[in-house]
């Protein structure tokens, strides 16, 4: 009888042929070899299931399985089926896009094994910019210790309520206590199972960051976070008011956040958010649509966001005449949509 691996790698996929053979070489070069790699095709129609393939006759560890086609807005789904599938003590992300260092896994599981308290551990990641090549370094936008090893269990909804620290690329987690949790959850319409996931997490247990680079997250113009930036927000927004509403007296004392603040903060991000949007559909021609994104920008309550306001301005007038704001943003020696590294 085979012995079970200790963990398993769960990487859904979807038109990725460019990307997928540098992923699970990225697997494979880690210097813990104890692992399997369940590969979910969400109905690809491009070469990404032949080149995976090859490998399926390389590395007997890796495994394919193929499904028509649920996109992002199934995606609890196709990781819910992969963890189903699943072998591990530890369940680890890696989509078919991104990619670990060689000491990834090894780093994770040696801190998770020696302290049965962590469920959860991740790390520093970089993003990598599709157009431009250009490797950012990512930092997480709070350095306080014990908010970041969730420590007592809870102290990340200081944080959580608002921003997401977790680079999913670099997360690892315990598979029972991931279970009992219901598995990967997908709430609010996002097209996201990260952060609705560790909210349900957040409570069974500590975490562990590991202050190491641990993973590269592709950036490019075409991904969710750049497609559906309103959706997302609204979608954090709602699930950061439901969560909060559900908590007990005792955690509140332990997480001095009000929902006017939780509210506050999205509304501002929202303006920008309808900008970004707006910007993303004049710069693939949907004038009509821009147009309708830039004027909520414009008109958004309120009085704050004056620079982002501006910009939507800008971006209106230019959707009637089909300008190119990418150009004209390079011109003025400005950050285009396309270069820009963010999440």
């Amino acid at each position: 009888m085979e012995p079970r691996p200790l963990v398993s790698i769960i990487t859904p996929v979807y038109n990725h042929e460019k990307y997928i053979q540098a992923c699970i070489e990225s697997a494979i070069k880690q210097t813990f070899s104890d692992w399997e790699m369940i590969i979910v095709n969400d109905g690809s129609t491009d070469t990404t299931a032949a080149i995976i393939e090859l490998f399926l006759q390389l590395d007997q560890r890796i495994h394919l399985y193929n499904q028509d086609n649920k996109g992002i807005f199934r995606l609890s789904e196709t990781y819910n089926k992969a963890l189903h599938l699943s072998k591990g003590k530890y369940i680890a992300i890696l989509e078919g896009d991104d990619l670990w260092e060689q000491d990834k896994l090894e780093r994770q599981v040696r801190v998770m094994e020696s302290d049965p308290g962590v469920v959860l551990a991740f790390g520093r990641a970089q993003t990598l910019n599709e157009s431009s090549g250009v490797i950012t370094p990512l930092f997480p936008f709070i350095n306080q210790k014990e908010v970041l090893n969730n420590d007592p269990p809870g102290m990340m909804l200081k944080c959580l309520f608002f921003e997401n620290p977790i680079s999913a690329v670099t997360l690892c987690l315990r598979k029972d206590v991931l279970i009992e949790s219901g598995g990967f959850r997908q709430e609010f319409n996002l097209p996201l199972v990260d952060l609705p996931t560790i909210f349900k997490m957040v409570m069974k247990g500590r975490f562990y960051f590991d202050d190491h680079i641990l993973g590269t997250w592709r950036i490019s113009t075409t991904q969710t976070t750049k497609t559906y930036p309103v959706e997302i927000l609204k979608g954090r927004r709602d699930l950061s008011r439901s969560y909060f509403e559900r908590l007990d007296p005792d955690t509140r004392k332990i997480v001095p956040v009000s929902l006017k603040e939780i509210d506050k903060y999205f509304s501002d991000k929202l303006l920008v958010a309808y900008a970004r949007s707006g910007r993303y559909k004049l710069i693939n021609k949907d004038f009509r649509g821009a147009r309708k994104d830039y004027l909520k920008a414009i008109f958004y309550h309120g009085f704050g966001q004056p620079a982002w306001r501006l910009r939507a301005i800008t971006g209106y007038l230019f959707s009637f005449f089909g300008w190119d704001v990418e150009e004209v943003a390079r011109l003025l020696g400005r950050v285009t949509y396309k270069d820009r590294n963010e999440k």
